[in-house]
């Protein structure tokens, strides 16, 4: 059985229509939704309310880490925009989990990355497509476990939760043969994202829980550019599946 795995789409729905091509089943690791796009600053809801330049002036300061300035401006543009702050993002939210949901393959496995909207995606999880979030199922004869979202980071997005709910999702799955999360295991090679020049949040659970079990695999995505995409712990192969928005390939798992 052929799996293919995508992560961060952010916004690719195009891309994504064409994921499943020669696949027996689509997995997919979080981060659908593009809020901002950190390579092109003119693609995103951001810049749609607030224009590119704003969207420059943001990225800028997340880059230079000077996050309190960012959030500064990102409330002083939202104070002046005419309208809820919550009302606006959550419609723009929906036309786009309404392309991206429409394009996924039957069968998909979904679960949530750490800028997702979980809350929405019952309005869209149409049939062929389960969503899963520190649950198992069986794909190609083999125990696939699922956690979504991110971690506390300073970038503050929605759906980060706290360490120890995270860890008793992790903990919920038991064995599996393949380990899928957003976020990858806290192993600073896969952590550390060598354009934005920073470490992300990864989890020590998850990299618990690969020493202790051993699956066979542990998938991830989040952070885009990794100084390494894959590496082993003892018989756990870690591989970042890649950022999905930029190469508009899955990666390939033969089951």
């Amino acid at each position: 059985m052929r799996v293919h795995v995508v992560s961060d789409v952010h916004g690719n729905s195009e891309a994504l229509a064409r994921a499943g091509e020669g696949a027996d089943a689509l997995v997919c690791l979080g981060d659908l939704i593009l809020f901002l796009d950190y390579a092109n600053h003119a693609r995103g809801i951001f810049p749609d309310l607030f224009g590119a330049e704003n969207a420059t002036r943001l990225v800028r300061l997340r880059n230079e880490r000077r996050f309190e300035e960012a959030r500064a401006l990102s409330a002083e543009l939202w104070s002046g925009l005419r309208m809820d702050r919550r009302t606006a993002i959550e419609g723009a939210v929906r036309r786009q989990y309404a392309e991206l949901f429409a394009a996924f393959p039957a069968p998909t496995y979904a679960t949530y990355g750490n800028v997702d909207l979980p809350g929405l995606w019952p309005e869209f999880a149409r049939d062929g497509v389960t969503v899963l979030d520190g649950q198992t199922t069986e794909i190609g004869g083999l125990r696939f476990g699922f956690v979504g979202g991110g971690l506390p980071s300073p970038m503050r997005t929605p759906f980060e939760i706290p360490e120890e709910e995270y860890a008793a999702k992790v903990a919920a799955l038991g064995r599996v043969d393949v380990l899928c999360t957003h976020v990858p295991p806290a192993v600073p090679d896969l952590t550390y994202d060598v354009v934005a020049r920073r470490f992300e949040r990864g989890s020590e659970a998850v990299l618990q829980a690969i020493h202790e079990t051993q699956p066979a695999y542990a998938l991830f995505g989040h952070v885009h550019q990794p100084l390494r995409r894959r590496l082993r712990i003892g018989r756990t192969e870690c591989v970042n599946v890649g950022h999905f928005n930029a190469t508009g390939r899955p990666w390939v798992l033969d089951v």
